[in-house]
């Protein structure tokens, strides 16, 4: 009995003081879900326009599991937006690789290889109305036997992220690395 009040009264606190608070998703509606800081002093940029490239390797725990580095890049997106709701001064660009390189095969190609459906198609589909140019290496679709058929069309494919990431940060692009 102690242990639950306890619990309620650390729920009480906690929502008394602000703290229990709703994710929101302003510009990728069903993933990266973020908290408003209305309270924040630090920032994004309003005035500036943002070049972002991306070096996505890191896919999910399970084959089950969204790959962590776009769901990365959906936090990205949604944090920029609430912090000062500017997403139309962004460009970003994708260069996935690595383990990441499974989440843009097709539904029947993911299931083929991993016996469950490919949990990554709705994110993919949503990163793109965001605006976000999604590409993947090549090279790692060969090392990995994917045939690029199977590849979601949402995605283009590059000669390899490594010249994808060069031309993009000789352009001027921010590198990131999820």
């Amino acid at each position: 009995m102690k242990k639950l009040t306890n619990t309620l009264l650390l729920l009480t606190f906690a929502c008394t003081c602000g703290l229990a608070q709703e994710r929101i998703n302003p510009i990728v509606p069903s993933f990266g879900g973020i908290y408003a800081i209305p309270e924040a002093t630090v920032v994004p940029d309003s005035i500036m326009d943002y070049k972002i490239v991306i070096d996505c390797k890191t896919g999910g725990e399970k084959p089950s599991d969204y790959s962590f580095a776009l769901h990365n890049v959906a936090r990205m997106l949604n944090l920029h937006e609430a912090g000062g709701g500017f997403h139309d001064q962004m460009t970003v660009v994708l260069a996935i690789h690595g383990d990441a390189t499974y989440a843009v095969m097709d539904n029947i190609a993911y299931k083929q290889k991993f016996g469950v459906e490919n949990p990554n198609i709705d994110l993919i589909r949503e990163l793109k109305v965001a605006g976000v140019q999604l590409t993947v290496c090549g090279q790692s679709l060969r090392a990995r036997k994917i045939n690029t058929r199977t590849v979601l069309a949402e995605v283009d494919i590059a000669t390899s992220m490594l010249t994808t990431v060069a031309t993009c940060q000789m352009k001027g692009f921010a590198v990131f690395q999820f």
